[in-house]
């Protein structure tokens, strides 16, 4: 892999941040005492300074993510399809409503980032009326998106403000067009992270633009095997700070009726962080009825998760592993279903392979495996300790 000596890669996460150059990685804890921008001027300001704003390239995860509340008319196909492209956005789904059951619902109490409206296919009677609207007006939100039929388009443009239309996700054969939601909601959270007034400030020493770390990891995913000996169908698994993050193979999708030119997918799981959404991990562990039987394997106490320590760190990235395939996993229905039972690799990256050990992943592994899938056997493990794929990732997106 090709390192440009002129060239300055920044990366910002929730709790840490790193920086590459001359092929070298350096991680800094965040102090959450001052704004980023100041952070990483005080830190490393000497480094920033020898670059042209030009050769300086800057993303960020340090959003933890979007949040959506989807209705739609049927929980089989608008609700699912729309929730498999929110997700694969990198959008955190609070709640989904279907439709029939509106009147009874409770509008979520946080606000929302964005309501995606799902209806039916083309050619069918309006569904939507005046208790959508109802039902609005107690929702707070910042975006709403339309993807449904042309029917009900109308009402729901002269009705609703700021209604953002786009494509039907559900074309006539019962298969989903994804294209035009995923890029609103993708272009949404790009707009989430640049838009912060800390990162806002960051254009002070770049004139290029800030992207999201989810999408520079994606980008690097195709060109993985120039770096590490990985086999498809793989999986890559981030955790960091605030989030968990999975980018796979879409071969690994059950049920795959998304029509996609992408080979790769990822999902933002905002509850799985180590440090900021520390108490969510711990209560999405608590409430799993594996994690008391991995404590034990671990030969720890469920004391631990309440402990700050280095032990406990340790104990919580493993559970954040566990739990995040435990998510994905056929027993799951939550989240997408992967056939992790043909997995091949599983890429280990984030702050967590600064801290774990190859021993520390590969038990949560046998232990999932061994319980969940009855396997003896399981992929290859490969831990990305330099931030090979972030950098390999930066180097596809600037070189375009």
């Amino acid at each position: 892999m090709s390192h440009d000596k002129n060239i300055l890669q920044i990366d910002i996460g929730s709790t840490y941040f790193k920086i590459g150059t001359n092929g070298k990685t350096e991680q800094y804890f965040r102090d959450f005492t001052t704004n980023i921008y100041d952070d990483v001027k005080n830190k490393c300001g000497e480094i920033i300074s020898k670059y042209k704003k030009d050769d300086i390239f800057i993303c960020s995860s340090a959003n933890g993510g979007l949040s959506t509340l989807i209705i739609g008319i049927s929980s089989l196909f608008s609700i699912k399809f729309a929730k498999n492209i929110a997700f694969n956005s990198g959008i955190n789904i609070i709640d989904t409503l279907l439709y029939s059951k509106i009147d009874e619902a409770t509008p979520p109490k946080e606000i929302i980032d964005v309501v995606i409206i799902a209806g039916g296919i083309e050619k069918v009677k309006s569904k939507f009326d005046n208790r959508l609207l109802e039902y609005l007006k107690r929702v707070k939100y910042s975006n709403i998106v339309y993807v449904g039929n042309s029917v009900d388009r109308e009402f729901l443009k002269s009705n609703i403000d700021n209604l953002v239309v786009l494509q039907n996700i559900i074309d006539n054969r019962l298969q989903v067009r994804e294209d035009e939601l995923r890029e609103y909601l993708t272009n949404l959270y790009q707009n989430d992270i640049v838009g912060k007034e800390e990162i806002k400030r960051l254009y002070n020493i770049t004139s290029n633009q800030i992207y999201s770390t989810p999408y520079i990891v994606n980008r690097s995913l195709p060109k993985l095997k120039s770096i590490y000996d990985v086999a498809d169908p793989f999986l890559v698994i981030d955790i960091g700070g605030a989030t968990t993050d999975i980018h796979y193979s879409t071969d690994l999708v059950v049920n795959k009726n998304i029509l996609t030119s992408s080979s790769y997918d990822r999902l933002v799981f905002k509850k799985l962080g180590v440090y900021k959404s520390r108490e969510s991990l711990v209560f999405g562990a608590k409430s799993n009825e594996f994690v008391y039987e991995l404590l034990a394997y671990l030969m720890v106490n469920e004391k631990i998760l309440e402990e700050d320590s280095q032990k406990a760190t340790i104990t919580l990235m493993q559970l954040a592993i566990f739990l995040v395939l435990y998510q994905v996993s056929k027993n799951n229905n939550d989240y997408i279903s992967l056939k992790l039972d043909i997995l091949n690799s599983i890429v280990i990256t984030g702050g967590v392979s600064k801290v774990l050990s190859e021993d520390d992943i590969e038990k949560i592994v046998k232990f999932f495996y061994k319980k969940i899938l009855h396997f003896d056997t399981i992929p290859e493990i490969i831990i990305d300790r330099e931030y090979k794929i972030w950098t390999l990732g930066m180097e596809e997106v600037h070189s375009v």
